[in-house]
């Protein structure tokens, strides 16, 4: 057999040199600063577009949100389901978080808080929605990496603190 067969010096080499060069392909396609921005827009995108719907104008709640709120969403917590509690205020802050937390980590502007918002929120809706535990596991994963690895250097925190903490 071919795999049974040990390499020579020069084979190996070559394998190594491959090697590199595949690694040094793949760092230059995923530079930290561009993962992290691709990791705030994916988490920012299903956010903003539910919260986009739960509006009728800036400041104006729908019916349909609140409604959502009264009688269709509900916890799923041991001896439940349970109503949410005083639905239109979570109608209202729902809506607003959807809006707000997206809005900040596009801009990478308080991301690490925006991150963790989104990440109280995403175990909301895993309350909420159980069955849908694949994806939230990703938002809470994307929320979790953006919380620990920060915003990178495409952000308004990098260009703030590069302002407020200049380099020696």
């Amino acid at each position: 057999m071919v795999i049974d067969q040990p390499y020579d010096a020069n084979e190996r080499l070559r394998l190594g040199v491959l090697a590199r060069k595949a690694v040094h392909l793949v760092k230059t396609i995923a530079r930290p600063s561009l993962v992290q921005l691709v990791m705030r827009l994916a988490l920012a995108v299903p956010f903003w577009k539910s919260g986009i719907l739960k509006w009728n104008g800036f400041g104006r709640l729908n019916d349909t949100a609140v409604t959502l709120f009264t009688d269709e969403f509900m916890l799923h917590l041991p001896g439940g389901p349970y109503h949410f509690p005083a639905p239109s205020v979570m109608a209202f802050l729902s809506g607003t978080g959807e809006i707000l937390f997206p809005v900040l980590l596009v801009l990478g502007l308080g991301t690490r808080f925006a991150a963790l918002g989104l990440l109280f929120m995403t175990a909301i809706v895993e309350l909420t929605v159980p069955d849908g535990w694949p994806i939230h596991l990703t938002w809470a994963a994307m929320a979790l990496g953006i919380m620990a690895w920060g915003p990178g250097r495409i952000s308004a925190d990098h260009l703030i603190r590069s302002f407020l903490l200049p380099r020696k």
